[in-house]
């Protein structure tokens, strides 16, 4: 187990370097749920007041190998960022870029195909009907996206941005799912559960019996009592980044 004190946490040179960290750790847990997809997907953080400077993974590295001092610093405003020498993956600048510009909400935005997610995404009924804990955390909070354009280039960035709303999930169409937060934990902690409640969705349907579906008050209860558990996402992500600290503490690098 490596000595927590001889882990690097800080790099005075390098601007924002605990949310670098932060998110180099949510890159490393994603990958350690197979939530990643080759060297493509992509998430983000702001930095700046507006939301409008933020962090993005670099073009090509995998999810299992980022560091924080790799993390990218890009300006959604700033047209010429695909002409950098470190220019972002295309997808991920316009994704990302749109996202950052045009929801406030929107501090964290992680973007995955992750399996089940993904498998939801496919169905001709996108919902998530209320079966277990982990699906009525999401109840009424789900933004859905019925149209898919393409390769999540600069239309489609745009696009994809204006779905989400006042919601932190969006469900893509044909694509995947987007989660969104004010803290990196938050986000992450949503897109964790997000994964859970698809699992569970999609393997109910898998039986072909009826679902028992809780009702709607019921339903709501249980989302507003999720959201009431405050700690929840910060201890999640704290015990993540000290599985990270004792096995792989380079992401901190």
């Amino acid at each position: 187990m490596a000595n927590i004190e001889s882990i690097p946490s800080a790099t005075p040179q390098i601007d924002h370097w605990q949310a670098r960290i932060d998110l180099a750790a949510a890159f490393r847990w994603a990958a350690r749920l197979d939530m990643h997809e080759a060297v493509a997907n992509h998430f983000s953080f702001a930095v700046s007041d507006d939301g409008r400077t933020f962090l993005v993974n670099p073009h090509g590295r995998h999810f299992s190998q980022i560091r924080a001092s790799e993390l990218l610093l890009v300006d959604a405003d700033d047209p010429d960022t695909m002409n950098r020498p470190d220019a972002p993956e295309p997808t991920a600048w316009f994704i990302h870029g749109a996202v950052h510009r045009n929801v406030p909400q929107a501090r964290c935005a992680l973007h995955v195909h992750s399996r089940y997610a993904t498998v939801l995404a496919s169905l001709a009924d996108s919902t998530m009907p209320p079966i277990d804990q982990n699906t009525m955390r999401f109840y009424g909070r789900l933004a859905i996206d019925e149209t898919f354009g393409g390769l999540g280039l600069e239309e489609e960035g745009e696009r994809i941005s204006t779905m989400i709303g006042d919601k932190t999930v969006l469900v893509m169409a044909n694509h995947g799912v987007m989660v969104v937060g004010e803290t990196i934990a938050e986000a992450f902690d949503e897109l964790y559960y997000f994964e859970r409640a698809c699992e569970t969705l999609i393997t109910a349907y898998s039986t072909g019996r009826p679902l028992r579906v809780a009702p709607h008050d019921v339903a709501a209860l249980t989302a507003q009592q999720w959201l009431d558990y405050k700690d929840g996402p910060k201890n999640h992500f704290r015990e993540i980044k000290a599985i990270l600290d004792a096995e792989e503490p380079d992401y901190r690098t």
